[in-house]
């Protein structure tokens, strides 16, 4: 029997494709619209081997919607640490309180109302319902987007209003044929199938098109348009911004500071940064100027490069100690060692702390 085929999307042939080739993950060998929501937004812009063990932690700290939203916030964060994107885990806890208080406590199972929560949007309502709840929603990630480009053909830009429209119909006519004469399950095997497609075989570079289930009926292997599928425009030019980081050491205590709400990294701590053009003072008139006081010692300890959207960030690090009874005008919290390995910091601040602080391992796993 032929297999179905709507808009180009042979929906049997990928079920027993993802049926045959699914991996393990923990995230699937439950149905639980809770456990299955924090990995989706875990795994946004993140690697399934870098999600496992925060997604395994943080279920075991925070293992249902109740004990999301009464947690404290530095509890929060600290579970999130290293992920990035932090607004994501504070929205997520403020749709855990949304549950409890629109919802009574149970997740919502439609779009509709999952998309009313905060820091949901169209790709996570449909792979919450669709997965948790085996409903006929469609899913557009990255993934998706290149396999389905692929499979048609589309040379267009994705991020284009009319083209991502076109995608989210391929998708939602693949998600409601496999609802129709897949099985069971398949609103969720069809659609877990379409993010392993694109994330095992039809990969951003050095595709594997002889393993594709899909191979037949794709048009860009047809064409030779696979590399060149999706259409990206350049990218515009990274801006650079350099900064100065203090790492101030008095009496065995760090001063660290907590970023303001609203901003990056929002609610997150960080050593004394501040920002520097070529015009700026120098280094230590700037520690001078935060500190209100000049540090015993001043010394110059490497830097570190990070990223953040399209701005490239170097941090010009200097450790600064300051003798044990001199006074200093600084904003901040003096912490222990201890202490501040209880405290949620950026990635890159992280790596400044591991610095200053051997003892400051990675906490994820």
């Amino acid at each position: 029997m032929v297999a179905p085929v709507i808009d180009g999307i042979p929906v049997a042939t990928l079920l027993r494709w993802f049926d045959r080739q699914a991996r393990d993950l923990p995230w699937r060998r439950t149905r639980d619209p809770y456990a299955i929501w924090i990995s989706e937004v875990m795994l946004q812009q993140t690697q399934v081997k870098t999600v496992v063990p925060y997604w395994e932690r943080w279920l075991r700290e925070l293992p249902d919607v109740a004990t999301l939203a009464s947690a404290p916030i530095d509890q929060v964060l600290k579970l999130w640490e290293g992920l990035g994107y932090y607004s994501r885990a504070r929205n997520l806890q403020r749709a855990a309180r949304e549950i409890l208080a629109r919802h009574a406590g149970r997740f919502p199972n439609s779009v509709e109302a999952l998309l009313g929560l905060p820091g949901i949007g169209r790709y996570t309502a449909g792979a919450i319902a669709s997965i948790a709840f085996n409903q006929p929603a469609p899913i557009l990630d990255g993934n998706v987007v290149r396999v389905l480009t692929r499979l048609r053909g589309i040379r267009a830009d994705p991020r284009g209003a009319t083209t991502r429209e076109t995608l989210w119909r391929l998708a939602e006519r693949g998600v409601q044929e496999a609802a129709r004469r897949g099985g069971m399950n398949a609103c969720s095997r069809f659609n877990q199938g379409l993010m392993e497609l694109g994330a095992l075989v039809c990969t951003p570079r050095t595709p594997k098109c002889p393993d594709c289930p899909w191979k037949r009926t794709c048009v860009a292997r047809r064409k030779g348009w696979v590399d060149q599928l999706p259409h990206r425009p350049q990218r515009p030019a990274a801006i650079n911004r350099r900064f100065v980081v203090l790492v101030v050491r008095q009496n065995d205590r760090w001063l660290v500071r907590q970023r303001p709400a609203g901003g990056v990294n929002a609610g997150l701590w960080e050593f004394p940064t501040v920002e520097v053009s070529t015009e700026a003072n120098t280094p230590l008139q700037l520690a001078m100027g935060e500190l209100g006081v000049r540090p015993r010692t001043f010394e110059p300890s490497g830097s570190v490069k990070t990223s953040i959207t399209r701005y490239r960030l170097t941090l010009d690090l200097f450790d600064l100690v300051l003798g044990p009874r001199q006074g200093c005008a600084a904003k901040g919290a003096w912490k222990t060692a201890p202490e501040l390995l209880h405290l949620a910091f950026s990635s890159a601040q992280r790596r400044i702390l591991r610095r200053a602080i051997p003892m400051a391992a990675p906490t994820a796993g």
